[in-house]
């Protein structure tokens, strides 16, 4: 009987995918050092190594578990045919929903995401995101997708919305980094078509 194999994302048009482990705490510390990136994080402070080091990345590496694509993904561009090399741009969060609850759900994913300011307004977020999830919902386990977002954070909510979730509630989140408001958006997956990009706006009851 062989191994069981790590998930791995394909490649989509403009952006290739790795999964973060514990050696990439410093591309964690890159993405937080610019305010615009963290104002809707923690009002816009920078975060430093050491929370990286001592907080995030043990927080990370809590809940990676890349057989199943859970943790954090990487969004690289590709390589362009100038020989460009390619560029880190941002990354995509993946993990059950509630992890940090008594009750983590196995089949109800929580997604998200973090983008340089270069690369925002150019679709880079949309398409990181619905690939790693069309990645995850042909594993056949996945029946719900979420997303969580400060309330004033319309550029994520914009991404929620193209990726065809729907306003679920807005609620008082609490995780090891404390308690904030937060908008729900949420998507089901269909079952009946596990090969394609198959999840959908349908189900918003749980």
């Amino acid at each position: 009987m062989s191994a069981a194999r790590a998930l791995q994302i394909p490649a989509s048009a403009r952006l290739q995918y790795r999964l973060f482990d514990a050696d990439d705490s410093e591309l964690l510390f890159e993405l937080d050092q610019d305010e615009a990136v963290m104002r809707f994080i923690n009002g816009g402070r920078k975060t430093s190594r050491a929370e990286i080091a001592q907080r995030l990345l043990p927080r990370m590496l809590s809940y990676r578990d890349p057989l199943k694509g859970y943790g954090i993904w990487q969004v690289c561009s590709k390589a362009d045919q100038q020989q460009l090399p390619a560029a880190y741009l941002g990354w995509i969060l993946v993990r059950p929903m509630g992890f940090f609850s008594d009750q983590p759900s196995s089949d109800h994913l929580e997604v998200g995401w973090r983008f340089k300011q270069p690369a925002w307004g150019q679709g880079f977020a949309t398409e990181a995101a619905h690939a790693v999830m069309a990645a995850l919902a042909q594993q056949g386990t996945v029946r719900y997708f979420s997303a969580l977002a400060d309330p004033n954070n319309s550029g994520s909510i914009a991404v929620m919305k193209k990726l065809g979730m729907q306003f679920i509630c807005q609620q008082q989140v609490q995780d090891p980094l404390g308690v904030q408001q937060a908008v729900v958006y949420q998507m089901a997956v269909r079952e009946h078509q596990p090969q394609h990009n198959n999840f959908s706006s349908l189900d918003t009851t749980t």
